[in-house]
């Protein structure tokens, strides 16, 4: 076995995604092959297009960038403090949170900058040239909307939006107003991820037709509450709720329970989903699929996501970045208690969640830090391609220096965008307990016209996007 592992809004942890205003979109790497480069021809272009305004107005890419964070506790507070370790490219100038707490203890850190608990007014603020969203889901894509036409760069937490159609608009304003962009997906700038992008491109295993991700997180099965618990003291509970229909307060909600809930994100599927299905969707240059189908599961709930799924997409024949044509390919997701039926023992053991490659001369088993070829007999001599893909100056560095000096970023949102799109049109097909073909670029299902309601964002009086 081989080892390896701004107005701004962050939140959402690894496993424990749920958070006051996140624990919720792509681009590429600053640094990438001429291949991998080529692979995202449109977003090359538009990075190149969207050369910030720190470099087209001042000419400096010695500039400080400015950043408003949108969220600061939690999963957000992690953001917080990895853009501002930057200190040499960052100035913190505004900080917002729903919960006074999380906004104060923030404050104490930085000293500097303004205070508010409505994103809405920090986006008024002057100055400020990036934004971080960390919000749960359900408010990524306003925050997110607002940030970009108002000329701000964006880092945004994984998935991108709660809604497919609010992803379409979020990517496409970025793509418009020419902004530098970056999903919340860090496990993409790791050194492992890297050398298993390496492997199926380089046919280490063959072409490649059978893709399984699966990850062990459970979110869900829960009945919605019926008692009316007081709002905590200091936090703005119809703020938190943003767009979404009004609802009393529970703490089966939030600040950390949110991800149970399709009213405000998708489980794990749109949760996880963005880590571990980036690795096949970077590997393989899978953008939007033509159906996902819900394999099994258990009963449809009209409010709480599922503790556990199966779902299966289809990816059709593309081009790769050199070129050639690249075969269909099937993508099964799995969460919760559910693993794919042939892994061994031990993989399943060890392998709690992961990928599998399954190739024509072999297959390829990786999760965050670990990879390995299948069986291990047949690649015994196996010498692996030498690095092509270089290393990530770090996923929140990498949005600042493109902000900075131009050039693309490694999870823009033209790129996580789809990403967040393929992940979120799982949850429909689940939640119709049905297959979707899908017209991505209508945003329809070609045979379902239930899948409207579940696709496009609806938002309460006085919320737009």
């Amino acid at each position: 076995m081989t080892v390896a592992l701004a107005f701004a809004v962050v939140i959402s942890s690894l496993f424990a995604a749920d958070l006051l205003l996140e624990d919720s979109p792509m681009q590429l790497p600053t640094t990438l092959t001429r291949r991998a480069f080529l692979a995202r021809g449109s977003l090359a272009a538009g990075a190149t297009l969207a050369l910030p305004r720190l470099t087209l107005a001042q000419g400096s890419p010695n500039a400080k960038v400015n950043v408003g964070f949108v969220g600061v506790a939690n999963r957000a507070g992690d953001n917080l403090n990895e853009v501002a370790r930057l200190a040499d490219s960052v100035n913190v100038v505004a900080l917002c949170d729903v919960d006074a707490k999380y906004l104060g203890a923030a404050k104490e850190k930085h000293p500097g900058a303004q205070t508010y608990a409505d994103f809405r007014r920090l986006i008024d603020q002057k100055g400020i040239d990036a934004v971080v969203v960390s919000t749960p889901d359900h408010t990524h894509a306003v925050a997110c909307a607002a940030a970009l036409r108002t000329g701000r760069h964006v880092y945004c937490e994984k998935p991108l939006t709660r809604t497919i159609s609010e992803a379409r608009v979020v990517a496409n304003l970025a793509r418009q107003h020419r902004r530098v962009t970056q999903l919340g997906t860090q496990i993409h700038a790791t050194a492992n991820y890297r050398r298993v992008v390496e492997l199926i491109q380089s046919k280490a295993i063959g072409l490649v037709r059978e893709v399984h991700v699966w990850v062990a997180a459970s979110y869900g099965g829960m009945e919605r509450p019926t008692d009316t618990p007081p709002v905590p003291a200091g936090f703005d509970w119809d703020l938190w709720l943003g767009p979404v229909e009004f609802r009393p307060y529970h703490p089966d909600y939030a600040p950390f329970k949110w991800r149970n809930w399709w009213a405000f994100g998708g489980g794990s599927l749109a949760d996880f989903g963005c880590h571990f299905m980036d690795l096949p969707h970077w590997a393989l240059d899978l953008q939007h699929p033509l159906s996902a189908e819900p394999v099994d599961g258990p009963p449809v709930h009209p409010e709480s996501t599922p503790p556990w799924a199966i779902v299966r997409y289809q990816h059709p024949a593309r081009r790769s970045s050199a070129g050639e044509t690249l075969p269909p390919v099937a993508l099964t997701w799995y969460h919760g208690s559910k693993q794919p039926s042939f892994l061994t023992q031990e993989q399943a053991q060890y392998f709690r969640s992961g990928v599998m490659f399954v190739g024509e001369r072999g297959n390829l088993l990786a999760d965050y830090t670990r990879r390995q070829l299948l069986p291990e007999k047949d690649f015994a001599d196996f010498k692996p391609p030498a690095p092509s893909i270089p290393d990530s100056i770090g996923h929140h560095k990498e949005w600042i220096e493109a902000i900075r000096s131009g050039g693309p970023t490694t999870c823009n949102f033209d790129y996580s965008g789809a990403l967040t799109e393929t992940a979120l049109l799982g949850n429909v097909a689940y939640r119709l307990g049905r297959k979707i073909e899908w017209d991505a670029r209508r945003l329809v299902s070609i045979n379902d016209p239930a899948a409207e309601a579940l696709i496009h964002h609806r938002y309460r009086e006085g919320w737009a996007l």
